[in-house]
Order: C-alpha cells, then structure tokens, then sequence
C-alpha cells in the first residue's frame, strides 16, 4: 500500500510542469505607463507559456524610476527570483537626479522593446521637409521651438542630440517641456512651437488625417508599414531609440543570471510575446548578453555627453 501510495504522488509530482522560477517584476512606475504595461506583458506571457508558475508585479513610481531603482538594489541583492524593468528614459533620470544608484548597481539582462521618435509640424507649417528645419535651426537655433516630453527624456535628448549632430549648439535648443503627450500634441497643433517630437504613437491619428506633417522618424529603420523617412535617409547621421529593458538583481550568480536569460529568451521568442508586440505596437528590439552590455555602455556615455551639452548635467 505504501509503495502505490509513494508511486501516486512521484507520478502526480511528474505531471506538473517544472517552472523555472517564480518571478517578481518592479515596475519603477505608475500603473499604466509604458514600463508598467511591459512588466504585466512579460507576466502574461511567461505565465501563458508555462516558464514561470507565478510571476508578480509591483509598482514604486517616481522620478524617473530611480526611487524604484534604489529600492530594487537594496531590497534585492543576490535575490535571483526579482527582476526590474526599466529603459532610456532611466539612463537620463539617474544623471539629471544624481542619483546614488544607477543601471551599473544592477545585472542587465536584455533589452526587450523599442520606438523611434518622429518629428513633426503642423500641416500649414513652412517646413517641408528636414533639411528645412535644418536651414531654419541653422539661421536662429532660438526660433525653431520644440515640444516634447520631461526635460532630459528621450525626446529631449534626440533634439539636443539634432541640433549637435547638424552642426548647432546644443545648449542653444529651445525646448519646451510637456507632462503629458496630450500638451505637446496640443501645442503643436495650435502653432504655439515649431515642431513637436515624440513616439509615433503620440502623432499618429493626426498624421493620419493630415493635420500634422511627419519630417522623420529617428529609429534605424523605417517603421513598419510607414512612409515616413528616416533622419539617416534624410541625410543626419543620427538614430535614436526609445527601449525598454530587463534587468536582474546585483550579486547573483553566473548560473543564476543564465538561466534568468534563458527564461526570457524563451518568453521573448514565444506565440504570446509576438502577439503582445503586435497589439501594442512595441517593435522587437531584442539584444542580450555582452552586445547588450556595449549597447547599455554606449547609450549611456552618449546620454551623459548630451545631458551635458544642453546643460542638464554638470
């Protein structure tokens, strides 16, 4: 009896899938925003494809997610079950708040999505195409005024980045800051700046009807499906990205920060990821390993250098 009894539970122990972990994912963000909806998308899909049996998500918001960055190294040294999402706008963040931890306090895992910028105008504006803007920047960097979002975020950066890489003085950028995408949508359809930049998703209902002008996108290819020509083909040797990010705890191990790899090579590669990337809009910008370690160390040394430039940073 007691060999059929021991035989039961070994069979019924058998049946249940072998999870490799239980996972906690922090989003350093309010619910909603584009690091949130990514670490509930990852906890979809490694659920729904059988990696991990319980994956959770918390939330702790504030100042571009260095107030959860900090929590995140503090609470979960050598904890290989936490993992954190984060992405370019952090990079800014942790320089233009000093902050006293940064990306190099953490185990980058991968990098898991991305956006391009797209620059635009309104439908009525003067400026054509880029080299127009180019021509007008050139002329008075003062007049050409640019709407986007949090001073020292992505857009801020590509602007500044515009300007240096067509020959302007960065600090000279007139950029106006907007909380919200609503605001700056608002400000560049009103005439009330030049031109707006931000992700396509903010424009593209206007661009559509032919309300705003799109110049460029700023990404490393054109986006899929879009006419609108990148800064490279409209001939600025810039690209540009928005990307999103997983990242380990400090101190695990080798072993351990393989097979967190492992795991997300598998949900990234999965039926639910691809379809989570489709629905959303998010381009694939996968990259793991040491290319991503040297795209990581490469963003950042470009980040402070333009923070520095348009005088955000000392």
């Amino acid at each position: 009896m007691n060999k059929l009894l021991l035989a039961a539970l070994v069979s019924g122990a058998m049946a249940v899938p072998a999870f490799a972990a239980d996972y906690t994912i922090m989003a350093p963000a309010a619910p909603g925003g584009g690091w949130d909806q990514t670490a509930r998308s990852m906890q979809e899909a490694m659920q729904a494809e059988g990696i991990s049996g319980n994956v959770q998500v918390t939330n702790v918001p504030g100042a571009g997610g260095t107030i959860g960055l900090a929590q995140f190294v503090n609470q979960s040294t050598g904890n290989p079950n936490a993992l954190i999402v984060g992405g370019y706008v952090m990079v800014g963040a942790i320089l233009t708040n000093a902050s006293p931890v940064s990306l190099a306090n953490v185990t980058p895992i991968a990098r898991l999505t991305g956006e391009s910028d797209v620059i635009v105008v309104p439908a009525a504006s003067e400026l054509k195409t880029v080299d127009d803007l180019i021509a007008k920047l050139k002329a008075n960097p003062g007049s050409v005024s640019w709407a986007g979002g949090s001073a020292g975020g992505v857009d801020h950066i590509a602007a500044g980045l515009f300007a240096k890489t067509v020959g302007v003085d960065p600090t000279t950028v007139n950029y106006i800051a907007f909380s919200g995408g609503g605001e700056a949508l608002a400000a560049v359809l009103g005439g009330q700046v030049t031109v707006g930049i931000s992700g396509l998703g903010e424009f593209a209902a206007q661009i559509e009807s032919g309300d705003l002008r799109a110049l460029a996108s700023t990404g490393a290819a054109r986006l899929e499906g879009s006419e609108i020509p990148t800064l490279k083909e409209a001939g600025v040797d810039l690209v540009v990205e928005n990307w999103r990010m997983v990242a380990a705890a400090p101190e695990i191990t080798e072993e351990q920060k393989a097979a967190i790899n492992a795991d997300i090579e598998k949900m990234v590669t999965s039926a639910t990821w691809k379809q989570t990337l489709e629905t959303k809009g998010w381009q694939d910008m996968y990259l793991a390993g040491a290319d991503f370690d040297a795209q990581l160390a490469s963003d950042i040394e470009a980040t402070s250098g333009i923070l520095k430039d348009i005088g955000l940073v000392q």
